[in-house]
């Protein structure tokens, strides 16, 4: 590796309890961006607190230049799995060219390495375009685990605030009747299967049938799962589509999954539900944002967002701040073993 700027240095962290408040403060001044690292950070705060025996393989890394945070890394345990290399930067993304960031990208990688985390661990990493593709192009380097050639998940960050919101009333379809509404314990089998198709479309994450059980039981039990319930005449109702939010900051709610049963799509319910979702995050919850990250390739999706009053994704070609491209890069699936996300 080569040799480093004198003036960054890093800092490793195990316990969210340890994190100093410059950390916290760095991350709540930064939520939005910050959405991938605060709120597990902050479940392991409120876990170490009520369980002194609570021990996860966490460990968070800043790299700073002089007093300034410049980037937080991330790699924790959630309650499906292990999460992703989480990588988050208090700069613009204008700024994250080659020169500026491989001194930090270099101490980071060395820190991961001196803080003996295992080298399978690092299954893949999610962050800004420019910090994923130099991450995962020094990380291989260095120990010899090869990229992926495809990219798991090329996406932008986008978010919705309450001025933005596109107020309108339900779209209505006069074909079926239907009902928005939070989760509750009987909708579990139905959550359970659509959570479990949806991850049949998220390679390589897939889920067995009982693992999307447990993350239907968990989303309902902590009230972070919302569903469109629908009922064509004379049927018995189902659930069409189910929207979920399960990183969730004071300032910042993050919208994690977006699925709607293939008989049910082309009807609206999606954009029905994210609305109504949204609308409850940003007045009852009083969030100050609502993202989520849509796919580049989904143009479905681009446009359902686009509708509900989330920045950055017409037609235009300007660009919009804070709305940034980001990019998961796995490495070879024959020497880590995988987590969830």
């Amino acid at each position: 590796m080569p040799s480093l700027p004198s003036d960054l240095f890093t800092n490793i962290y195990r316990r969210a309890k340890d994190l100093p408040p410059k950390v916290w403060d760095t991350l709540k001044s930064n939520a939005r961006n910050a959405n991938v690292i605060l709120p597990q950070a902050l479940k392991a705060y409120t876990a170490e607190a009520d369980n002194p025996g609570y021990r996860r393989e966490n460990v968070w890394i800043t790299c700073s230049s002089r007093s300034n945070i410049l980037f937080i890394l991330a790699i924790t345990e959630g309650y499906t799995g292990a999460y992703p290399v989480f990588i988050m930067t208090t700069l613009p993304f204008h700024r994250l060219t080659d020169s500026s960031i491989r001194p930090c990208i270099n101490v980071l990688i060395k820190a991961l390495l001196d803080a003996r985390v295992p080298r399978h661990r690092v299954y893949s990493v999610f962050a800004p375009e420019p910090i994923t593709e130099l991450f995962a192009a020094e990380w291989e380097h260095v120990t010899g685990i090869r990229r992926e050639s495809d990219p798991y998940y090329a996406a932008k960050i986008t978010y919705c605030t309450l001025d933005k919101l596109d107020k309108r009333s339900s779209t209505v379809d006069q074909s079926f009747g239907y009902n928005l509404r939070p989760a509750v314990l009987g909708d579990i089998p139905a959550i359970s299967e659509l959570g479990f198709l949806f991850a049949e479309e998220s390679f390589p994450f897939q889920l067995s049938r009982h693992g999307a059980f447990e993350e239907a039981t968990l989303l309902v039990q902590n009230d972070e799962v919302w569903v469109h319930e629908a009922r064509l005449p004379g049927q018995p109702k189902e659930i069409a589509s189910i929207v979920a939010f399960t990183r969730n900051s004071e300032t910042v709610a993050a919208i994690t999954k977006v699925f709607t049963n293939p008989k049910w799509r082309r009807r609206g319910c999606a954009e029905r539900l994210v609305r109504r979702v949204c609308r409850y995050l940003l007045t009852d919850q009083k969030k100050e944002s609502v993202v989520l990250y849509v796919a580049h390739n989904n143009a479905a999706a681009n446009h359902v967002y686009h509708r509900v009053g989330f920045a950055g994704l017409s037609n235009d070609t300007f660009t919009v701040d804070g709305v940034d491209p980001w990019l998961e890069i796995g490495f070879d699936r024959n020497q880590v073993q995988l987590g969830h996300w």
